[in-house]
């Protein structure tokens, strides 16, 4: 069974910097996309950086430039480097990543997700 566990979240000021880091099992399948999102209360999951399946990186309007995606070359490890946070990044942040499952035919896209970590950006 995959397990995604990240960790890092936590109360920081208005202008500091928090990493996350998300720790992926492995399954034997294949990495198709690997990414970071977030919610906030009361609004829906939004994109904050992924990996996608060519290894570039996109990343939500909001953190372009003020966030930094990476990952080991085992991609068992991700990070997120957010600096200059504001408070409007408060939520609780996910790690997902997408598998390509072939023991299907033909094969499917298997999609799991971390527990979640808190960020809560306030003075």
């Amino acid at each position: 069974q995959v397990q995604l566990v990240e960790s890092g979240g936590g109360l920081v000021q208005p202008g500091g910097s928090l990493r996350l880091s998300c720790v992926v099992s492995e399954n034997g399948f294949v990495i198709n996309t690997m990414g970071w999102y977030r919610q906030a209360p009361g609004k829906q999951r939004e994109l904050v950086a992924v990996f996608t399946k060519d290894d570039s990186t996109k990343y939500g309007n909001s953190v372009a430039g003020r966030f930094t995606i990476s990952r080991d070359n085992a991609k068992s490890t991700m990070n997120l480097q957010m600096d200059s946070l504001k408070p409007e990044d408060t939520a609780t942040y996910y790690c997902n990543v997408e598998f390509i499952n072939t023991d299907t035919d033909p094969a499917t896209m298997d999609d799991f997700w971390g527990q979640g970590t808190l960020v809560n950006v306030s003075s």
